[in-house]
């Protein structure tokens, strides 16, 4: 990993968090409509988010010079890519509760909020670990290169939401109406306040976060343990995500060998922080950032070419509330479906 020792100032951290929470109310008010996400807005938004992320670089290059920048990039693209792998699982949530078309950003900005907050707290810890025990490097290391194997193996994998345990435990805990009730988390039945299904939907898609959030705190802790660059690189690449989603929706079928990518850089990740704790010391940065770019840029070619022969839509039969039970109201916008064929890590498979 790579050590930085600039001091970072109170006020550059409240500048951030700043400039995070603006763009967060911005994207909140723009959308509070409930409307549904085309692929213009969505690409727009896209570009706005990839632009800013990109801008606090230079703000850095400026700020302590090029080998912060280029660090910042390196950790920055490793979860920007990572994060495409967090989108084929929200198409999966989504279909499997057939969640409409409308509230789905309404869930994907909420959970976001949860992912930062999730992610802020794993990364000063899994920081001071790596600082304060050596052979924590080797732990994470291990995950991370286990982590990658079982991406590359297991992408057909099968997975129901709703037996998700932290699902299952807010069902039991908090009183559930298995139906969509508008845009609402929560609403009145009988004089009783209960939790809907997009409520539900909400708490499974911060739940498998979770799951990825390891994972890519510990992929980027292998790049560096500055717990600022971290966040920065963190923070930037998850707010994406929302935009990121309503791009790749209807592409999602062609990203038949991405996970091979993600793998590969999971597993690089994990000999990288092993190696940090060997004679054979930190890889440099410039390398580090070329492995980033060639996977990438491979695992999305080889897949675009494999399959340009289809369309861009994922095709597939809407799932509806009269014949799952799933919750999709009659009058509600009518649901996508963007389960993936292959390129995520699992497959969706409807309520039993």
């Amino acid at each position: 990993m790579t050590e930085l020792s600039f001091t970072v100032p109170l006020w550059a951290w409240a500048a951030v968090t700043l400039v995070i929470a603006v763009m967060l109310a911005v994207d909140l008010i723009a959308h509070r409509d409930n409307h549904v996400i085309g692929f213009r807005e969505a690409a727009v938004w896209s570009g706005v988010w990839i632009a800013v992320g990109l801008a606090f670089g230079l703000v850095l290059l400026v700020w302590q010079g090029g080998e912060v920048s280029s660090t910042y990039y390196a950790g920055y693209l490793i979860e920007k890519a990572l994060s495409i792998d967090n989108v084929f699982v929200f198409a999966l949530v989504f279909s499997f509760f057939a969640v409409p078309d409308a509230y789905q950003h309404k869930v994907l900005f909420w959970g976001v909020l949860g992912a930062l907050a999730f992610r802020l707290v794993f990364i000063f810890v899994g920081a001071e670990l790596l600082q304060l025990f050596f052979w924590t490097a080797y732990l994470f290391g291990a995950f991370l290169i286990w982590t990658g194997y079982k991406m590359a193996v297991s992408k057909d994998e099968e997975v129901h939401p709703d037996r998700n345990i932290v699902v299952r435990l807010v069902k039991r805990i908090v009183p559930t109406d298995p139906t969509y009730h508008g845009g609402r988390f929560f609403t009145r039945i009988g004089g009783r306040r209960v939790a809907t299904l997009l409520f539900v939907a909400l708490v499974a898609i911060e739940a498998t976060d979770l799951i990825f959030a390891v994972d890519s705190v510990a992929a980027i802790l292998a790049i560096t343990t500055n717990t600022f660059i971290v966040w920065t690189a963190n923070a930037f690449a998850v707010l994406g995500l929302r935009s990121l989603y309503f791009c790749l929706a209807g592409l999602l079928r062609r990203f038949t060998y991405l996970h091979y990518g993600l793998a590969v850089l999971l597993a690089f990740a994990g000999v990288k922080l092993i190696l940090s704790e060997t004679p054979v010391g930190k890889l440099p940065i410039p390398l580090t950032l070329g492995v980033i770019v060639a996977t990438i840029t491979v695992s999305i070619g080889w897949s675009l070419l494999a399959t340009r022969g289809r369309n861009g839509d994922t095709g597939g039969d809407t799932t509806r509330e009269s014949d799952t039970g799933t919750g999709a109201a009659p009058n509600d916008p009518a649901p996508s479906d963007p389960a993936p064929a292959g390129g995520g890590r699992h497959r969706p498979q409807g309520p039993s």
